[in-house]
């Protein structure tokens, strides 16, 4: 290894230099501070989700040799007891919030990357990583347990829901957006319409198609009237949302609403409605013959279930990459100006099929703004390519959004990894109130300017 990859390591280690994977190909500065912070909070999520595992604990006491003297000289319990369940997953994510909201309150206001606090937003990752492991561990020596329990818990679910509602806003904005842009695209092309329908389409029939396989699989003849009813309901929202999206009263304030946006999130109202139904705790019937029959659920896939092994993996696995996913989109510049309201003129659009990524004009301007290196490209040099309070800011609720998933929301006292995908009350209601939150926010785009009309309802 070369000196100056060396001398790299370390400016990427204890300096204000963007880290390259370690003198590998070249990677720009704002993609690899975000890969950084990313990295720090996939080790903490599988910390997490370690600590809620039974196999894990049950593996440790078997194979790890003096494990009880182990755990009473770190004061741990008999057993390491304060190290495992939901109490101490609490803790961690209580260290990494800390972590992610001190930043926060650290790079507000930041608009150059020149300013010492981008210095330290964009390097000194090793003490970073220090100073979240002493945040981590300190929150185990939080005196009297048991109230700070209880009030991080209520915490928690304010943080856990308002990441839920700020990613419903932005899906809203991504259905508006998509309409918006290839409907400018019209103008000049008519193919363009083509798109429109086939997109709307393909929508309406993955909603259709999707409400009557639950019908089928998740209802039976004489029972399960629960599933009958949330069916109907959220059909008739899907319904109701098609009607309004093109009523005249609305067309008349916003022009660019359609059938699309209202097919996308009747799309994805689907989805919620199934994954709240698959969360749902099992029903358990007697039969004509006296056994214990289940009811409600679709007979296959219930192998996945019976490996616990598989089903702690993967449920790590999926909750990483769905949150990651989250924060990362939701964290960029057009994400930020459209949570404030901030929208593109529509004379301005220029209709392409990757609409989500910036337009040729901003591709220009962000390629002046660029500075190379060695190893890492400067994206940032006359300006910041991401809000960085915003950005911890959304990690912050997605380290509260975490913890509340993996302790099972308000059933965390029976709470492990190896029921990721089993039945609970709690993780049911979340995504149904997420499902009718979802409706709401998009019926309010297109209500509310009829109340107060404002060029600050226009998308």
């Amino acid at each position: 290894m070369s000196a100056r990859c060396c001398a790299g390591q370390l400016a990427c280690c204890c300096g204000n230099a963007g880290c390259s994977y370690c003198c590998g190909p070249k990677i720009r500065q704002s993609r690899s501070t975000r890969f950084m912070y990313a990295l720090y909070f996939i080790l903490v999520v599988i910390i997490c989700c370690i600590m809620m595992s039974d196999t894990v604990a049950n593996e440790m006491r078997e194979h790890i040799p003096y494990f009880e003297d182990i755990c009473k000289g770190i004061k741990a319990g008999d057993t390491c007891e304060k190290l495992v369940g939901y109490s101490a997953v609490y803790r961690v994510c209580f260290g990494m919030a800390c972590f992610f909201f001190l930043f926060c309150l650290l790079t507000l206001n930041i608009d150059n990357s020149k300013s010492c606090r981008a210095y330290i937003h964009n390097g000194f990752w090793f003490f970073k990583l220090l100073l979240l492991g002493a945040m981590c561990s300190g929150a185990f020596f939080i005196p009297d347990q048991e109230t700070f329990l209880n009030a991080w818990r209520y915490v928690g679910a304010v943080g856990g829901f308002l990441f839920i509602v700020i990613q419903l806003l932005l899906l809203v904005e991504f259905a508006h957006k998509w309409n918006k842009n290839w409907t400018a695209g019209t103008a000049t092309n008519k193919l363009w319409y083509a798109s429109l329908s086939l997109v709307t389409l393909i929508a309406y029939s993955i909603t259709t198609g999707g409400l009557i396989w639950m019908a089928v699989f998740y209802t039976q003849k004489d029972d399960c009237m629960e599933n009958k009813i949330l069916l109907g309901v959220n059909g008739g929202l899907c319904l109701l949302m098609s009607v309004v999206s093109i009523s005249p009263s609305v067309r008349d304030r916003q022009p660019h609403s359609g059938i699309l946006q209202s097919g996308l999130i009747s799309c994805y109202v689907t989805y919620l409605t199934f994954s709240a139904l698959s969360s749902k705790p099992a029903e358990v019937v007697l039969d004509e013959h006296g056994k214990n029959v289940t009811i409600c659920v679709p007979n296959f896939g219930q192998d996945l279930y019976r490996d616990k092994t598989l089903v702690a993996a993967l449920g790590t696995a999926i909750l990483c990459v769905c949150i990651l996913y989250s924060c990362l989109t939701s964290t960029t510049r057009s994400s930020s100006d459209a949570l404030q309201g901030r929208y593109t003129a529509p004379e301005l659009e220029v209709a392409r099929c990757c609409f989500c990524f910036g337009s040729e004009g901003e591709d220009a301007e962000e390629k002046r703004n660029m500075k190379e290196g060695p190893r890492v490209i400067y994206d940032e040099k006359k300006g910041t390519v991401y809000s960085y309070a915003y950005f911890h800011f959304m990690f912050f609720l997605a380290s509260l959004y975490v913890m509340m998933t993996v302790t099972n929301w308000f059933n965390y006292e029976s709470a492990n990894i190896e029921t990721f995908f089993s039945g609970s009350w709690s993780i049911f209601w979340v995504k149904m109130a997420s499902c009718w939150i979802c409706v709401l926010l998009y019926l309010g785009t297109l209500i509310a300017p009829l109340c107060r009309p404002s060029p600050q309802y226009s998308v």
